[in-house]
C-alpha cells in the first residue's frame, strides 16, 4: 500500500515518525504552513519557518524515503496579529519556489474583519500564481465558518477544483460536496474525525474529491492515521482500488495542479553522512 498524506505538520514531529510512516507505506506528503502554538512576533520568524519548509524538511524526509512538498500562507489565527501582516509581502517570494504546491493554510479562525482581508488577499495571490488553495475551517462555529469560506471562494473567482476545504465533519461535508471544492478530512485520536466515521462518510459520499490526512501537529495526534484509515476502509469492504484512489491518486490529482508535484522523485533514503547546510540527522556513528 502506498500513501500520500496531503496535510501533515512534520516540523512538529521527530525523525522516528518519518521512519514509522515509511514502514506504514507513506511515500509522499504535503506539509502546510500553520500556527506553531506560540505567537510569532515578527515577520522574520515566518521567513525562517518558510525556509525550513522548502529546505530542511524536504531533506529530512528524503533520508527516510519520503517526498516532501509544502504549502505556504499566513494562517487565520495569526492574521489577527498586526505584527504578522507583513508576511503578505514576503509570500510571493515563496509561492514561486519549487516544492510549494499550494497556498495555505488560509481561511478563518474567529471570523474577524482582519481574517476576511487576509483570506481574500491570499486567494488573489493563489490566482496570480495559478496555485491550488488549502482552506482551514474554524474549530469554533465550524458550520458557519465553512459556509462563509465557500462564499469567499466563490467571490474570489478561484476555480473550485483548485480548492480543498479541510477539517470537515458530518455537519460540513455536504455543503462542500455541493460546492465542487475538494473535501478534506483530518483524522485525530480524540477530535475532528476518526477512522470509523471517515469510512461511514465515504460510504455515503464516495471517494471522488476526498483527501484524508493525519495533520499530526504539536498536539495529541498520530502521523499513522492515514494508514489506519486505509486499513479501516479495507476492513469495511472497500476495494483496494478505492483505497488507492483516496490515499494516492486523489492527492496527486489535486496538488499536481500546481505543476510542481514530484511524488515519485527519487529520494535519498538511508544516505548516511548527507547534510543540509552542514547539519545532519545523524547523531554519532552506528
Amino acid at each position: 500500500m502506498r500513501i500520500f498524506d496531503p496535510h501533515i505538520h512534520m516540523s512538529s514531529r521527530t525523525t522516528n515518525d518519518y521512519e514509522a510512516m515509511y514502514r506504514a507505506g507513506v511515500r509522499a506528503l504535503v506539509e502546510p504552513s500553520f500556527w506553531v502554538g506560540q505567537p510569532r512576533t515578527s515577520v522574520g520568524t515566518f521567513v525562517d519557518y518558510f525556509d525550513s519548509l522548502v529546505g530542511w524538511e524536504p531533506f529530512r524526509a528524503a533520508q527516510y524515503g519520503i517526498a516532501h512538498h509544502c504549502t505556504i500562507g499566513l494562517n487565520p489565527k495569526e492574521a489577527n496579529d498586526p505584527r504578522c501582516r507583513g508576511v503578505l509581502e514576503v509570500l510571493p517570494r515563496y509561492l514561486a519556489k519549487d516544492g510549494v504546491v499550494a497556498v495555505g493554510e488560509l481561511g478563518y479562525d474567529a471570523m474577524t474583519a482582519e481574517e476576511d482581508e487576509v483570506f481574500a488577499a491570499q486567494l488573489e495571490l493563489a490566482a496570480e500564481h495559478e496555485l491550488p488553495v488549502l482552506v482551514h475551517t474554524p474549530h469554533r462555529d465550524k458550520e458557519a465558518g465553512t459556509r462563509r469560506s465557500l462564499d469567499v471562494i466563490r467571490e474570489s473567482g478561484v476555480p473550485v477544483e483548485r480548492v480543498v476545504v479541510d477539517h470537515l465533519n458530518e455537519t460540513t461535508v455536504e455543503a462542500v460536496a455541493e460546492s465542487g471544492c475538494w473535501m478534506g478530512f483530518s483524522i485525530y485520536p480524540d477530535t475532528k474525525m476518526d477512522e470509523d466515521r471517515m469510512v461511514r462518510l465515504m460510504r455515503q459520499y464516495g471517494v471522488e474529491r476526498v483527501l484524508v490526512n493525519s495533520a499530526a501537529d504539536w498536539g495529541k495526534s498520530d502521523p499513522l492515521k492515514t494508514s489506519k484509515t486505509a486499513h479501516a476502509m479495507l476492513a469495511a469492504g472497500f476495494e483496494p482500488a478505492a483505497v488507492d484512489r483516496v490515499f494516492w491518486a486523489n492527492p496527486v490529482e489535486f496538488y499536481a495542479q500546481s505543476g510542481r508535484l514530484r511524488p515519485e522523485t527519487p529520494v535519498t533514503a538511508g544516505d548516511n553522512g548527507a547534510t543540509f547546510a552542514g547539519n545532519s540527522i545523524e547523531r554519532g556513528s552506528r
